[in-house]
């Protein structure tokens, strides 16, 4: 690991509730609002509840996993530090610009649903402005500082929550008949194959879509390199996010599934791209609730643009760690008066403005970049789980007490060899299919990340002659700033 660049440091301006919201709006998105419709026509209502019950406890795992290690040393590079630091220094370059590259198109992706989105309004409207106007916003917003960028997020992730609470409110009053005009009950639960539909394939499909609607949780860890006090906002975030995401999701399920059978071609046409055809719009309808389609249109905007807002934020903070650590050019990890790495955050957003052009005169190329960044988030998350894996064996071995920890991970070692083994199933699991009918194609387009890491990681080490580290030699100190910085605020109070 490379000495610090002095360059300067980003500040540590996100306060708890920032933390919290961050966290939560990372993971509530259109997975929750549009696709989980598909989940339960895929598998029906017990196999999508048993699907997104278990995603969830792997979740939680893997984010107590992420807080241990940001609590005893929150740096903004966050699991790419970790993994230089606690495995070896190839795979955190290769996670690192992994997940930079990730946000990076995912930013485009966003950019270009908003003018899908805004299209449900003004349909004869240039698409592109919308987009333009909303890379320029997420611009705005980040450069600013940390503090508007942590409001800003909190509030749109409220919008979100708000919501759910209307939608679970509303969908009950629905099933029992207040609203709507008719008693529904639980019926749809048991009709024709239900609850559970495909059995065993069934449920592991909806794994997938599962995983792809908690990416962002991750973010906990990099937003605690910024957190004012990453030792209690870290674990609160924790515990609060997990819970409310198991209550948000599988009660929504539950209601939808109530209201709408798993055979109704709403469900099947699920889409990010038609909001007209969202489960939420399709209970709002139900109930009685004139320009549901709207509203929910508008829920969504909100959505769509809070992620491309987080996306943007992650990725600079990722490729501004790598350049303090010496994975990528020193000029990066420059820091402006108000403690944003500037450089880095113009970087990210050429590059997902070169991203979106391609969107528009290159459809082709477009689609492989977004191919290439399809597994970033599980493959994050596989690096997330070995390095805690190794952190706390070279902690123990190494003569430490857990009582040294500030916080503890849940069920040790059993948590993160769950999450190893679940994000290994969904990695090779997104598209058996392909390799049934042996489509070379399709393959490259889905797994095209996998490869590419493999790549980062090899060249790395072959270049710089890496190995893996020796567990008694795994450096588990915290970082010294933030040792130096505990010990300024204890000496204060």
């Amino acid at each position: 690991m490379s000495e610090k660049k002095g360059n300067g440091q980003v500040k540590r301006g996100l306060k708890s509730r920032h933390v919290s919201m961050i966290a939560l709006g990372g993971c509530i998105g259109t997975g929750l609002f549009v696709t989980s419709g598909g989940a339960i026509h895929n598998a029906g209502p017990g196999g999508a509840l048993v699907a997104y019950v278990c995603m969830g406890i792997m979740v939680y795992f893997l984010m107590t996993s992420l807080g241990e290690m940001a609590t005893n040393m929150p740096v903004s590079g966050s699991f790419a530090t970790y993994s230089a630091k606690y495995v070896d220094p190839a795979l955190g370059f290769a996670m690192g610009w992994n997940y930079w590259f990730n946000w990076a198109i995912t930013v485009a992706v966003d950019v270009s649903t908003v003018a899908i989105v805004m299209q449900f309004w003004l349909p004869h409207f240039p698409s592109w402005v919308w987009s333009l106007a909303a890379l320029s916003l997420i611009l705005l917003i980040n450069i600013l500082s940390v503090k508007a960028f942590g409001e800003t997020e909190f509030w749109m992730s409220l919008i979100k929550v708000i919501t759910i609470f209307i939608f679970l409110a509303v969908g009950v009053l629905t099933i029992f008949g207040i609203m709507g005009g008719h008693f529904i009950g639980m019926r749809n639960f048991t009709y024709k194959q239900a609850p559970f539909v495909n059995g065993i394939p069934g449920i592991l499909s909806v794994f997938v879509i599962a995983g792809f609607s908690f990416q962002g949780t991750e973010l906990v860890g990099i937003t605690a390199g910024e957190s004012e006090d990453p030792q209690k906002t870290v674990p609160k975030a924790i515990h609060e996010v997990f819970w409310r995401i198991i209550l948000f999701y599988i009660l929504a399920i539950v209601v939808i599934a109530a209201i709408i059978p798993y055979t109704s071609h709403d469900l099947l046409g699920s889409s990010a791209s038609d909001v007209t055809i969202s489960p939420f719009t399709i209970v709002f309808e139900r109930a009685g609730l004139a320009g549901a389609a709207s509203i929910m249109n508008a829920v969504i905007l909100t959505s769509v643009i809070s992620s491309a807002n987080s996306g943007m934020y992650a990725s600079t903070r990722m490729l501004y760690s790598m350049a303090d650590e010496g994975y990528a050019p020193k000029i990066f990890g420059k820091v402006s008066k108000r403690g944003i790495p500037v450089l880095a955050l113009l970087a990210t957003m050429v590059v997902s403005l070169l991203t979106f052009m391609t969107s528009i005169f290159g459809s082709k190329i477009y689609m492989w970049l977004v191919a290439a960044s399809g597994l970033t988030g599980f493959i994050a998350w596989f690096g997330i789980a070995l390095s805690h894996y190794r952190f706390r064996r070279a902690f123990i071995k190494q003569g430490h007490k857990l009582s040294e920890l500030k916080y503890h991970a849940t069920w040790f070692p059993v948590g993160p060899i769950i999450t190893l083994l679940l994000c290994i199933v969904v990695i090779c699991g997104q598209d058996i299919g392909a390799f049934a009918h042996f489509n070379l194609f399709e393959i490259a387009v889905t797994y095209m990340s996998v490869p590419l890491v493999i790549i980062l990681y090899f060249s790395y080490k072959i270049i710089h002659h890496t190995h893996i580290i020796p567990l008694d030699k795994v450096d588990v100190s915290p970082s010294e700033d933030y040792t130096d910085e505990i010990k300024k605020n204890e000496s204060k109070s």
